[in-house]
């Protein structure tokens, strides 16, 4: 099981760069940058994890920018939007962000996606929460055709584009992988219908025991006639839970870290390069 790192990088938090090269040094798999374009301060919409939102929330960099700096510091590490808000950017100048992001990165690039729950934020955007599913799926099925085709065309209820040329293509044929972020059931049957991964968040409380709804997913997936790998969001330093996460075939966990200093994050990534040691053992 790959273990992966995130953070809200920030103009106080490590750079992606210099955190990248400590992962990589440390056995990591990957690093995840998360993304929110501002956060409204009428603050109508809870926070999920309960309580106030985060001051990283508010101050979190873009992540693409991000991703791109920490590729370039590294040989190995893959990169990996955790989530990129799809609802909110405009699926053609996306399609080539990934795409460019890809090709820099060599062929390392993750797209984790997420249709959020801010719904002031996507109103901002001039997106309707009521169907953001909707919006979400016809963007990265547009996303896909843009990526595969030299002359791609899209007609959709929200995405509309008659035939385009856009280059460059990505490295991973036939593009990288589409990790759907989402909560238990619907997060999971989204990822079956178009994605090429599942990501629950396990510090979210309505379903932190994301391990007992595995059994489940497999279910769903013998229906859906395909298979998708796991990745879980919001690891810990439990190695008997880590070791249950890998034997239940689980892809790849993510642990995040704080928006903080090296002074602070890299006796913790210390730690967990033990915890990678054992875990491999």
């Amino acid at each position: 099981m790959k273990i992966g790192a995130a953070m809200f990088f920030t103009d106080y938090s490590m750079a992606p760069g210099e955190l990248a090269r400590a992962l990589e040094e440390r056995g990591f798999e990957s690093l995840w940058a998360p993304e929110h374009s501002h956060i409204p301060l009428s603050r109508r919409s809870p926070f999920p994890a309960g309580g106030e939102i985060p001051k990283e929330y508010y101050d979190v960099m873009d992540p693409f920018v991000s991703l791109a700096a920490a590729a370039a510091a590294t040989t190995r590490l893959k990169v990996g939007t955790g989530v990129c808000l799809v609802v909110q950017r405009d699926p053609i100048q996306t399609a080539k962000l990934v795409a460019s992001l890809d090709q820099v990165s060599g062929g390392r690039f993750l797209f984790g996606v997420g249709n959020g729950w801010n719904a002031e934020e996507m109103a901002n955007h001039g997106t309707a929460f009521a169907t953001r599913h909707r919006l979400a799926r016809e963007r990265i099925e547009a996303m896909k055709v843009i990526w595969t085709r030299s002359r791609p065309e899209y007609h959709g209820e929200f995405v509309d584009f008659d035939p385009i040329m856009t280059w460059p293509k990505p490295v991973q044929k036939p593009h990288p992988p589409v990790i759907v972020g989402g909560a238990f059931p619907y997060g999971a049957r989204r990822a079956l219908r178009y994605g090429d991964g599942w990501m629950p968040h396990r510090r979210r409380p309505a379903y932190a025991d994301v391990a007992a709804l595995i059994p489940e997913f497999r279910r769903m997936e013998a229906e859906a006639g395909r298979s998708v790998p796991i990745t879980i969001w919001g690891a810990s330093e439990d190695l008997d839970l880590l070791r249950r996460d890998r034997d239940l075939g689980v892809e790849r966990v993510v642990v995040q870290f704080p928006s903080a200093g090296a002074d602070a994050v890299l006796p913790a990534l210390d730690r967990w390069a033990a915890v990678i040691a054992r875990l491999a053992a």
